[in-house]
Order: C-alpha cells, then structure tokens, then sequence
C-alpha cells in the first residue's frame, strides 16, 4: 500500500511538472482560485477573458482538466465573454478524497457546479458540459434547477452512463482501473487516443496524458457507475439547450445521446460535426467557438 501512495505521488509530481511546462504564456493575465463544494472539497477555478462579459463555465470530462479549454481560452471569438473554467473533483488541482463516496453520488458534483456558480459570484452563466461534463450539468440541473443559469450546452455529453448510450471499450476500462501501474496508465493512454478521430499536435496529447495521470484512481473506479438524474435535470430544463456532437465519437453514441436526449426535452437543438470525434472543440475549435459564442449571444440577449 505504501509502495502505491508513494507511486501516486510520484506520477501526480512528474504530472504537474508536464502540465505546467505546456500552459501558455496567455494564463498568465488569469485569476485563479479555489471554492469549497457543499462536502468540503476544495475546487480549482480558473477566470480569464472579460470579466464585466457574460459569463461561461466550462466543464471538463473524465481525465482532464482546465486546460482542456485552452482553444476557448485563447480564441478571438470568445474573448468578450467571462471565461471560466475548473477541475472536476478527482482532477487536476482539485482535491481529490480518497473512497468510493465522493465519487460515486454524482449529487455531489452537482453540488460542485453550484459552488463554482456561487463561488464565482455570476450571474446567469452559460455552462458548457464535455462528456462527464454533461453528467455534471444535468446533476445540477436535478438539484437547483435551472433559475441560476442563462443556457446549457452539452459537448459530446454522457446523458446517462448506459450501455445504448456508450461505445463499448472493455479492455480501457479494465486496463484503467488495473492496480499495476503500467497497465493503469496504458488503459489511460488509449482512452485519451480514443477521444479524437483527428489526433491534436503532439505538445497537446502530451498534456492531455498528463491531465490523466493525475487522475485520482478511486475516481476512475467509480464514475462507470455513478448516479445520474438526466430525467430530473435535463428533462425539467427550459432555459436554451444546445447539443454539440462529433460524428464520429468512438466513446459516446452520438445517434442513440442525442435521440435520448430529445425525448427527455425536445426543446434541445443539436448540431453534428461530421467529422469530429468526441472533442469537436479541440478538433474543430474555431467552427466549434463560433457556434459557443451564438449561442451565448442569444441565451444571454447579449
């Protein structure tokens, strides 16, 4: 055991390091600070851009980070707008609890989002979901409703952790939840190539695999199975809902997402980028920025 932690400080240590070496010069003009979730986990948040714009939260997915976003971050199209972005409980410079608990009540990172919301002191942000993102939001959406946000958008986003829903990788999973360390950051490789179906540069995967090792493990153990109230919160929303889905996503059903989706609100509108996998903003980041910033133009009346 002890043998492990002292493994998993290492990698966290070596992680960071890689991490660090890649954020742009740009971050530098960021405001970074930490909130408290409702359990007492401390989040990592991050605002740049124009702090008096509308604002917009972005929401990683599973083994990422802030700097997922860096594409949103630095592009001219979204700079009139309040930036912000945080690391997932389990991630990045979030805390990361140790058990099953924290993880496994996806309320919890409902709860999370609203700290960051209150946190942040916004008013009406538009929140934007990548993959577990999309969990995150509709969590919230169960919980608090809709009243605190001007609009949602879903990017490639798990509506629920079903078997229709989700392309099936057994192998990277097993792999990724395998005490051997090897295997564990093998499993975590492949499940970050499968997230493009055109791959970044390569100072843009390396930073991404860093994102991942610094995964907490109990965490990746238990998000297969986490909670997940998409009826409650995604079916109970009215404010504008705009889904955003790679065509040729290898992690998510892009048809069978959307289509539960729709029949949970028909009201969502959906756009499909046929050649993007299931990370259209870094894959196709200006058309994907573009589309951000229409629909935060409508969803805000700005």
């Amino acid at each position: 055991m002890c043998a492990r932690i002292l493994s998993n400080v290492v990698i966290a240590a070596v992680a960071a390091s890689t991490l660090l070496s890649f954020v742009p010069a740009a971050a530098a003009a960021s405001t970074n600070y930490m909130v408290a979730s409702k359990d007492g986990v401390r989040l990592a948040v991050q605002e740049t851009g124009n702090p008096n714009g509308p604002p917009v939260i972005l929401i990683h997915g599973l083994l990422g980070s802030r700097l997922n976003w860096d594409a949103q971050v630095q592009s001219p199209a979204l700079r009139g707008y309040r930036i912000i972005t945080y690391d997932l409980r389990g991630h990045g410079l979030s805390d990361k609890p140790t058990g099953a608990a924290p993880y496994h009540d996806g309320r919890r990172w409902g709860d999370d989002l609203a700290a960051v919301i209150n946190g942040s002191h916004v008013k009406k942000p538009v929140v934007v979901g990548w993959s577990l993102g999309g969990v995150v939001i509709s969590n919230y959406l169960a919980a608090y409703g809709d009243r605190a946000i001007a609009g949602a958008v879903y990017v490639d986003g798990v509506v629920e952790l079903t078997p229709d829903q989700l392309v099936a990788h057994p192998e990277v999973y097993r792999d990724m939840n395998a005490r051997d360390l090897k295997t564990h950051l093998d499993g975590e490789r492949s499940f970050v190539g499968l997230c493009f179906n055109r791959r970044p540069d390569a100072d843009t995967f390396t930073r991404l695999l860093a994102n991942a090792a610094m995964a907490s493990w109990d965490m990746q153990r238990e998000v297969p199975t986490m909670t997940v109230f998409a009826a409650e919160g995604l079916g109970n929303a009215h404010v504008p809902l705009l889904f955003l889905y790679g065509g040729k996503d290898s992690l998510v059903d892009t048809h069978a997402t959307l289509a539960r989706a729709t029949a949970l609100n028909p009201r969502i509108v959906s756009k499909v980028y046929a050649e993007s996998g299931h990370a259209p903003f870094i894959e196709e980041p200006d058309r994907f920025n573009r589309d951000l910033a229409e629909f935060v133009r409508t969803a805000t009346g700005q």
